[in-house]
């Protein structure tokens, strides 16, 4: 019995001591649909930043002797075009792919730009409270009621014969017009968390030692609060990139020939009855992004959330 509890005791001592992020990487492995969404996320990020060397053709690269001789666009599995062509001959294939480049960036720059605003605002008003509070949180609730799609259009026209405006293919003022007005989630999160948090002993105890107040919010409140604040990135993402596919369905956003989705979409539902595959598969590739960033997120919710430590 000695020498068993001997072993016991080795074992134990070995073990690496437990985390909140082992714990949380062990149960994210546990929730196959977070794994399932991870692998189609770095699929997508694959074939954004690849996808330009491994597509069969350039997105806007045109077949018109194709065109004339199907008279239309060519249907999936035609003249070498696995997902067929559109009316111009363009292969949907590597559109779809170029499409994938851009909501990738749109969850990049989007995302960047919510927690530039949102964390500053967020950690200031719940840190300081009072006046600095009240003033911050009435500028998040004006700039929550305030039209989103409508503010977008306006920057957009305000900037749009600026440097500005045509960086990117007059895609970064579209993404940062729609991180602008995402921000306010992310801020009243990281206030909530401030609140919370500041009231810790250890706050305390480095507030009477005499820690200057932004020393405890970016090395002890911030890093502590980290966890929600990436569950709440990764499920902002589905959105920012459904606003990107609504402004390209409306005519705001990528300058043609590139290829976003919700261009995609336009230019298929003209040819719907017909040829329905130029508004399938654009379809399917947004809703696979949306679906796979949720599961992701909601994932990541489970697994960053201690509470559950207990139940699984």
């Amino acid at each position: 019995m000695a020498v068993q509890s001997t072993t016991i005791d080795r074992k134990l001592a070995e073990r690496p001591p437990a985390s909140l992020w082992r714990d949380a990487f062990e149960r994210l492995l546990r929730n196959r649909l977070a794994i399932l969404g991870a692998v189609i996320v770095l699929l997508l990020i694959l074939l954004a930043v690849f996808g330009p060397f491994i597509t069969p053709y350039e997105y806007s690269q045109t077949d018109t002797q194709l065109v004339r001789e199907a008279r239309g666009p060519a249907n999936p599995g035609e003249a070498g075009h696995l997902f067929g062509t559109d009316i111009l001959g363009r292969d949907l294939l590597s559109r779809i792919m170029d499409g994938a480049r851009i909501s990738m960036t749109v969850a990049l720059v989007v995302q960047v730009t919510v927690l530039l605003i949102g964390v500053p605002i967020g950690a200031l008003a719940g840190w300081f409270g009072g006046r600095i509070d009240n003033l911050l949180m009435r500028f998040t609730d004006i700039t929550y009621a305030f039209p989103d799609l409508l503010f977008i259009i306006l920057l957009t026209v305000v900037f749009k014969d600026t440097w500005f405006g045509g960086a990117m293919d007059g895609l970064l003022l579209v993404f940062v017009a729609i991180g602008i007005v995402s921000w306010v989630g992310v801020a009243r999160l990281v206030r909530g968390q401030m609140l919370s948090l500041k009231e810790t002993e250890y706050v305390e105890a480095a507030r009477a030692i005499g820690v200057p107040d932004r020393k405890i919010v970016t090395r002890h409140l911030l890093p502590n609060a980290i966890g929600p604040i990436i569950v709440a990135v990764t499920l902002g993402i589905p959105g920012a990139i459904l606003a990107e596919a609504l402004l390209a369905f409306i005519g705001i956003g990528a300058n043609p020939p590139r290829a976003s989705w919700g261009t995609l979409i336009t230019d298929g539902q003209t040819w719907m009855s017909s040829e329905p595959h130029l508004l399938l598969f654009p379809a399917i590739a947004i809703a696979l992004a949306l679906l796979s960033f949720t599961f992701l997120g909601d994932g990541l919710r489970d697994a960053l959330d201690p509470k559950l430590k207990g139940k699984q």
